[in-house]
Parts: C-alpha cells; sequence; structure tokens
C-alpha cells in the first residue's frame, strides 16, 4: 500500500491499520524467533509499511492543528 492510497483513508482506518501492523511485525518475530519464518525480507516490509501509516498520521494531524 503507497502512500497515496493511505492519504484517502480516515485517522481511524489508519489507526486500524497500523495496529494490524504491529500484530503483523510480533508474529514475524515470533515465528524468526522459533526458526519458523519462510521469508524474512517480510519483517523489513512489515516495519516499513507501519512507519508509511505513521507518517501519514503525523500529516493529517499537523493539517488539522493549522486549520
Amino acid at each position: 500500500m503507497n502512500a497515496n492510497e493511505l492519504r484517502d483513508k480516515t485517522p481511524d482506518q489508519l489507526r486500524d491499520e497500523l495496529a494490524n501492523l504491529k500484530k503483523e511485525s510480533f508474529n514475524l518475530r515470533f515465528q524468526q524467533a522459533t526458526g519458523q519464518l519462510e521469508n524474512p525480507a517480510r519483517i523489513k516490509a512489515a516495519r516499513r509499511a507501519a512507519a508509511r501509516v505513521k507518517t501519514v498520521l503525523n500529516e493529517k494531524a499537523a493539517s488539522a492543528a493549522q486549520e
């Protein structure tokens, strides 16, 4: 999901997406620790997706504060 798609979502939807990404990241780390992780690149992708969601949330908060 790219940043433009995220900007179309509401802040509540973004918070839900962030929670899902954090759960996924936790599960991936747990799989890595137990040696069951099949795709190690997915950890990096989940972390970056969460950062992307946080960035869009902060942009929305900043624009709301200026109005």
